[in-house]
This record gives C-alpha cells, structure tokens and sequence, in this order.
C-alpha cells in the first residue's frame, strides 16, 4: 500500500532502492540521493550548488528562502553517506534541471519501478524526515535540521505506517545521523 501524505507520497526503504536503480544516469542518481540525504527543499539545493561554501564538510548551512520563516538560517544535519554525497553533487558538473523537468524524470522513472503515484520532489524530503522519526522518535535535531516546528513534524511526519522491516531498511540510509 502506497503511503501517501496530502497528495505526496512517501517511500519505504525497499521502494527507494527500486527507484535509485531505476534511474539510468549516474549524475541523476547522485542529484536524488542529494535530495533524500539532505532533506532539503529543491529550490535550497538549486542554490546549494551556487554556493558550495555553505557546505562545511559537515553540515549545510542554508539562509531561509522565506521572508517570513520563523527559522532565518538552519544548519542541515547530514550522516556520512549524506556528507559523501553532497560533495559528490558539488563536484559534478551537472545541475539539478528546474522542477518540472525533475518531476518528469521522477514520474518516468518511478513508473518503471515503483509506480508514480504521488511521486514529486517533494517526495525525497518528506520520505527523508519521516524516516528520522520513525528511526530515531520524535527529536528536536529532526525538526530543527528539517526546518520545521515540533508541530508541523508531529502533523506530517508522525505516525506513518511503516513495519518493523521497514525500520531494518532505514538503518542503511539513516545511520551515523545522530
């Protein structure tokens, strides 16, 4: 069954690796892997890779986009495959295409793996935050590094049907986060 949050879906574990194979470029593989590990809006990457200098190695400083954002600034907790392929996407010549061409990619490529049903670019960042909540309970770096209030986690990311295997499959994309 599809986990499908206002309109957006949200991967386990097993369908993301089927989407990650499904994608034939490298460089496309490395800009998904980019979106998920971060947990970063699309727009903040675009910018990302306009300045690499907010990427310390360790985490992402990013200046909010919002003129009304309660948070000004946050600084994005990565893991170490995260922190691997942030640099790997700041190296690579390529750029992330504007959105409704993503969104195309993504629609083609998850038709062919795990079905496209809700599928976006939104569909990394949510999976992203609601496998940190669901791996390691409801904590302030999750929220604070998504950019997020307790209670806009707690509406979103909370409470999402996710097994037991799931959870096992997570640790490989999650480990090393806190």
């Amino acid at each position: 069954m599809d986990i499908i949050k206002e309109g957006v879906r949200i991967l386990r574990p097993h369908e993301c690796n089927q989407l990650i194979n499904a994608i034939p470029k490298h460089y496309h593989k490395v800009m998904y892997k980019t979106l998920l590990y971060s947990g970063c809006r699309y727009a903040e990457l675009q910018r990302l890779k306009q300045h690499s200098e907010w990427f310390d190695g360790n985490f992402i400083y990013l200046p909010s986009l919002k003129t009304k954002a309660r948070q000004k600034q946050r600084w994005v907790r990565l893991n170490p495959v995260g922190r691997e392929v942030i640099t790997t996407y700041l190296e690579q010549d390529y750029e992330l295409p504007d959105i409704v061409g993503w969104n195309e990619n993504l629609k083609r490529w998850s038709d062919k793996s795990v079905g496209s049903n809700g599928v976006s670019a939104k569909t990394t960042r949510k999976t992203w935050e609601s496998w940190l909540f669901y791996y390691y309970g409801n904590r302030i770096e999750i929220y604070q590094s998504q950019g997020h209030t307790l209670q806009v986690s707690m509406e979103h990311y909370l409470n999402l049907p996710f097994l037991d295997s799931d959870k096992q499959l997570m640790k490989s994309y999650v480990d090393g986060w806190l």
